[in-house]
C-alpha cells in the first residue's frame, strides 16, 4: 500500500485533518493506494506558497527561464511515461496502451508551450490621438487552481498546467478523489525539472472540503475545471463571487453523422472508434451516431457485428480493447441508463449487461451496448452517459442532420463523414460544436484550440489561444509630448 502526502511549496506534507482515504483498483476493486485528505488549511497553505512564488522567484525568471523548465520536464515525463501511465491505469482502469500514448503525448505540450513562452509579444496599438503612444503588455494572472475529473487525470491537468506556467502563473492542482496518484509521481519530475518552490503544488480530497475553499480563496485569480456540467455550474457560481476568471470543459453528447456517399470502411471505424475508445469515457465520445435513412441498416448490422467480437478484459492487458468503468458510483450510473433507454423504448441490439466472473475482476464492466430506434427526445439521446453506450439515430438529408445535432444543450464535438466537399463544408459552418471532425474523429493537438458551445463549457485549451486564458492584457498610454490643460483654468 502506497501512503501519499500533500505536494505544496516542493514539500511533502501530512493533511491538516491526519487522514487518508483509499484509491481503488477499477479492475481488481482493491484499494492500492492511501490519498491525503485535504481541507481548508491545506488549501490556505498551498495557495500562500503558490502565491509567494509569483511574487518571488518565478516572477523574477525570465520569460526563456521558464519554458526551459517546461521544456525540461517534459524530457522527464518521455523517459518515465512507462511508470506514469502504469500508475494512472491502475487508478483509472483505461487500457494501458491508451494512457501510454496519452502520456507520451503530454510531454509535447510541455515542448511547445516551454517554446511559447518567450514568443509572447505585446503589440503597439496605431493611435488616433497626437502625441500618445500606446501599447498592449500580456501579464500573468497570479494563482490558477485547476480542478479536473476522473478519466484522465494527468492529461487533463497538462492542458491547463502548460500554458498556465509558459504565460507566468503559478499553480494548485486539485486532481479527482477517485485518480490522484498520478499528480504526485508528476509532482517529483517537477522537483527534477528545477521548478521553484510553490510553482506547482497538488492538494488532494473532496469537493466540499478542499475544492471549494481553493475557488473561493481571495488571493486565487483563476480557476480551470473540467468535468460534468452540474459540478462546473457550482464552480461558475462561486468563483464569480470573487469575479474570478474561470474556464470550464464540460460534458457532450457529440453527433458522428454519416451519409450515404462516406467511406463506409473509414466511417465505420470512425463510429466505433469514437464512442468505445476509453470506455466511453471521453468528453467527446461520438454517443449519438446519425446514420443517413439508406444505410442505416446496413451501417447498424456492420457495428454491431463487430462490437460483439470486442475483447474485454483487464486494461493491463495489451490485447483488451475494453475496460472497466473507473469508479462505482459511474459503473451504477451507466446501468441506470441502459434501465431508462429500454423504458424509453431503444431496441437494445448488442450489449446491454453487465459483466462478471473470471477475467472482470470485481465485476465493474459494462458490455459495449448499442441502442437502435433512438429518437433525439429520448434521455439516452440528450444526456451525457460516459460509458460504452452509444444510441442510433435515422436522418433524411443534411438539413435533418443539422436540426438533429443540434438540438440539444451540449456544443463540444461532432462528426461528418462525406466524400463530397460542398456537404462537408455546409455541416461545418452549422453545427453548433466547439471542435467538427470531418471524415476521422478524436484527433487532437496542443496547437488548436478546444472547447465547446452551449453547455459543454467556457474558453478553450490548447494553442497559442489557451496562453492567452491565462493572461491579462494592460494598455499603457504614454505622452511624447501631450500637454494636460489645468481643470480649474491657468493661474
Amino acid at each position: 500500500m502506497t501512503r501519499y502526502q500533500l505536494f505544496i511549496n516542493n514539500e511533502w506534507l501530512d493533511p491538516n485533518s491526519g487522514r487518508w482515504f483509499p484509491s481503488e483498483d477499477p479492475f481488481s476493486g482493491e484499494a492500492w493506494a492511501e490519498i491525503p485528505r485535504g481541507d481548508a488549511v491545506d488549501a490556505d497553505r498551498a495557495v500562500a506558497a503558490a502565491a509567494n512564488a509569483f511574487n518571488g522567484p518565478w516572477s523574477r525568471m525570465s520569460a526563456s527561464e521558464r519554458g526551459m523548465l517546461l521544456y525540461k520536464l517534459g524530457s522527464l515525463i518521455e523517459r518515465d511515461a512507462q511508470k506514469l501511465a502504469e500508475i494512472e491505469s491502475r487508478d483509472n482502469g483505461k487500457l494501458i496502451g491508451d494512457v501510454l500514448g496519452q502520456v507520451r503525448y503530454m510531454a509535447k505540450y510541455f515542448y511547445y508551450y516551454g517554446g511559447l513562452a518567450d514568443k509572447i509579444q505585446g503589440h503597439v496599438v496605431p493611435m488616433d490621438k497626437p502625441k500618445v503612444f500606446n501599447y498592449i503588455r500580456y501579464e500573468p494572472m497570479g494563482v490558477v487552481v485547476s480542478i479536473t475529473a476522473w478519466n484522465s487525470s494527468l492529461s487533463l491537468t497538462t492542458w491547463k498546467m502548460a500554458p498556465a506556467l509558459c504565460a507566468g502563473n503559478t499553480i494548485i492542482c486539485k486532481p479527482s478523489e477517485y485518480t490522484s496518484a498520478s499528480l504526485f509521481e508528476l509532482a517529483k519530475l517537477t522537483v527534477e525539472a528545477g521548478f521553484p518552490p510553490g510553482v506547482f503544488n497538488v492538494v488532494t480530497g473532496f469537493g466540499a472540503e478542499v475544492a471549494e475553499p481553493l475557488v473561493r480563496h481571495p488571493n486565487v485569480q483563476r480557476i480551470a475545471f473540467t468535468g460534468g456540467d452540474e459540478a462546473g455550474r457550482k464552480i461558475y457560481m462561486m468563483a464569480a463571487e470573487g469575479f474570478k476568471r474561470v474556464s470550464l470543459e464540460l460534458g457532450g453528447k457529440s453527433p458522428n453523422i454519416v451519409f450515404d456517399d462516406a467511406d463506409m470502411d473509414q466511417a465505420v471505424h470512425g463510429a466505433l472508434s469514437g464512442v468505445f475508445s476509453a470506455t466511453g469515457q471521453t468528453c467527446v465520445a461520438g454517443s449519438r451516431l446519425l446514420l443517413q435513412e439508406s444505410i442505416h441498416d446496413e451501417f447498424l448490422q456492420r457495428i454491431v457485428d463487430i462490437t460483439k467480437g470486442a475483447k474485454i478484459g483487464d486494461p493491463a492487458d495489451p490485447k483488451s480493447q475494453i475496460g472497466p468503468i473507473t469508479t462505482k458510483p459511474q459503473f451504477d450510473k451507466v446501468m441506470r441508463y441502459i434501465d431508462i433507454a429500454r423504458q424509453d423504448g431503444a431496441r437494445c441490439v448488442a450489449g446491454g449487461h453487465a459483466l462478471s466472473g473470471p477475467g472482470y475482476g470485481a465485476g465493474q464492466f459494462v458490455e459495449p451496448t448499442i441502442f437502435a430506434g433512438v429518437t433525439n427526445d429520448m434521455r439516452i439521446a440528450q444526456e451525457e452517459v460516459f460509458g460504452p453506450v452509444l444510441s442510433v439515430l435515422k436522418f433524411r438529408d443534411e438539413e435533418d442532420a443539422v436540426r438533429i445535432a443540434n438540438d440539444i444543450r451540449f456544443g463540444l464535438a461532432a462528426a461528418v463523414w462525406t466524400q463530397s466537399l460542398h456537404r462537408a463544408m455546409f455541416m461545418t459552418e452549422r453545427l453548433r460544436a466547439g471542435t467538427v471532425w470531418v471524415n476521422n474523429y478524436r484527433s487532437s493537438s496542443y496547437t488548436s484550440p478546444f472547447g465547446g458551445f452551449k453547455d459543454s463549457g467556457v474558453g478553450r485549451e490548447g494553442g497559442i489561444e489557451a496562453v492567452r486564458e491565462y493572461m491579462e492584457p494592460k494598455s499603457v498610454w504614454i505622452s511624447t509630448d501631450l500637454k494636460m490643460a489645468n481643470p480649474f483654468g491657468a493661474k
